[in-house]
């Protein structure tokens, strides 16, 4: 399809109230995946330091 028109490429034929939200919300959960694993990496990291305190 051949958009010419910024609105015509957010309409997306009329299935732009779905397409863009789609987009959105996966954007969305990759941002804060990576996020989510870093907190799970530390968390992790701080019991396995305080299950064994003499090997720090």
């Amino acid at each position: 399809m051949n958009y010419t028109t910024l609105g015509a490429l957010i309409e997306l034929g009329g299935y732009g109230r779905y397409v863009w939200p789609a987009y959105g919300l996966t954007l969305g959960l990759m941002l804060v995946e990576p996020w989510l694993l870093r907190r799970r990496l530390a968390r992790a990291l701080r019991q396995a330091q305080a299950a064994n305190p003499e090997e720090s």
